[in-house]
């Protein structure tokens, strides 16, 4: 693991903190967090989400910032930071900028997040890049596996399920009084210096979907038969997968040439 001195929360984390406890006091929102003893308490780690809702940054900091007192760095899209709701968030919170139209900028991105993590950051990343529609994992890039193998720092593995009800992509946020909503840390994962990064988000994304699968039938809600936020597989009423993947190839076919480093 990363050593290094313990990250502090700063009084802008704990204002942000403050302000998203009191957010999920309001609503009412049943927080569940399980496996937290995965997440490093005094070193750096990479934190490998599923990104299913527009709160996964939130739920994914939750136990970190209240239980363990220790800030999470994020790799954010720079379109956020631009926005009037979610700028100052992001900002206070010290994420790290994402612009995928540059390839400079991606890698000053990836070397500041193998600074963070060497100076013994979370460093939280989606791998998915983009809310998946289907609820399902979308293709995992590599970027999560690489930055963790260049600071030799391990990889926690995160599933959250629920907030999807609140606040997703194409549908009206509403507070959705009472939600209850899953966050689950799974073992962390090494990834050897010299292993093929492809084979090892393949077995990030396996370990991913396992804990995702497992946390969706485990759900105190259930899986209520047609429910938009169910996935088709069992048996919801979310877009079939398979259309999405290739709405989703669609989407990133323009990506496909760059080098592997750019991925």
């Amino acid at each position: 693991m990363v050593a290094g001195g313990r990250q502090r929360l700063t009084w802008k984390w704990r204002a942000v903190a403050g302000v998203v406890i009191a957010m999920v006091n309001a609503c009412r929102w049943r927080v569940r967090v399980e496996g937290l003893d995965h997440v490093p308490a005094d070193a750096g780690a990479v934190l490998a989400f599923n990104h299913h809702s527009y709160l996964d940054f939130l739920m994914v900091a939750w136990a970190p910032v209240r239980r363990l007192r220790r800030p999470v760095r994020f790799l954010a899209k720079r379109e956020i930071w631009t926005s009037p709701w979610l700028g100052w968030l992001v900002r206070w919170a010290e994420a790290v900028p994402v612009d995928r139209a540059s390839t400079t900028a991606r890698a000053d991105a990836f070397d500041a997040a193998g600074a963070a993590l060497r100076n013994g950051d979370l460093v939280a990343v989606a791998p998915e890049q983009t809310i998946s529609p289907s609820f399902e994992l979308l293709p995992l890039r590599t970027g999560a596996v690489r930055m963790a193998q260049a600071a030799g720092a391990p990889i926690v593995p995160v599933v959250g399920w629920g907030s999807q009800r609140i606040a997703t992509k194409g549908r009206r946020p509403r507070p959705a009084l009472g939600t209850p909503i899953v966050v689950r840390y799974g073992p962390p994962l090494s990834v050897r210096a010299d292993e093929d990064p492809v084979a090892a988000t393949r077995r990030l994304a396996q370990t991913m979907a396992d804990l995702l699968e497992r946390v969706q039938r485990d759900y105190e809600d259930g899986t209520p038969a047609g429910a938009w936020w169910v996935p088709a597989r069992l048996g919801g009423g979310a877009p079939p997968h398979d259309e999405v993947l290739r709405a989703h190839e669609e989407r990133i076919s323009g990506w496909r040439d760059r080098p592997p480093e750019e991925a």
